[in-house]
């Protein structure tokens, strides 16, 4: 490993990716029945009756983080899913143009065929895949919704991306990851 003096010391990569959800239950069947997510532990209620989750996670002293679930989705980052309820909860799904806003993209090797299957499940699609240009010319995308209305991204790029010929250095990558799920 290489040691760098910039930066946060002993980084290593993301662990899990935190996202709060109207209902955890809706929230884990889709992630494990449409997409094939694996569902790991389950915690919760916490609440706190002094200043913990204010302190702690900058959420109302009075939040109530109902139940969280660990999910692993592939070859990939972990995610945290959680159920709140707060007296101040805000319940809009933010847009990617919102201070927020935010998506999940999910590699596929085939996007054409991911696509269909997505539609026999009868997810929201947003529009038709996108062929990237400039730099990430190589890649198609789409987006589509979970059933709360989450923005979720398929991509893929089998053959690189065009930035991967002007430079040795790689944006990581599930399928070139040594952990894959095939050496399980």
């Amino acid at each position: 490993m290489t040691k760098s003096n910039k930066g946060l010391p002993g980084l290593r990569g993301t662990d899990h990716i935190g996202f709060t959800v109207p209902d955890l239950k809706q929230a884990v069947d889709f992630f494990v029945d449409v997409l094939g997510c694996e569902p790991f532990y389950q915690l919760g209620p916490f609440k706190s009756e002094d200043e913990f989750m204010y302190n702690q996670l900058n959420v109302h002293p009075r939040s109530v983080m109902k139940r969280l679930q660990f999910l692993r989705c592939a070859n990939g980052s972990n995610f945290e899913i959680f159920e709140y309820d707060s007296p101040d909860q805000n319940w809009s799904q933010p847009k990617n143009s919102d201070i927020g806003g935010h998506h999940l993209a999910f590699y596929v090797d085939d996007l054409d065929e991911a696509l269909i299957y997505l539609r026999s499940r009868d997810v929201k699609i947003l529009g038709e895949p996108v062929a990237s240009k400039n730099a990430s010319e190589g890649q198609r995308w789409i987006y589509f919704l979970s059933p709360w209305g989450m923005q979720l991204e398929l991509v893929s790029y089998p053959d690189g991306k065009a930035y991967e010929k002007e430079t040795d250095r790689r944006l990581w990558h599930p399928a070139h990851s040594q952990d894959t799920q095939e050496e399980k």
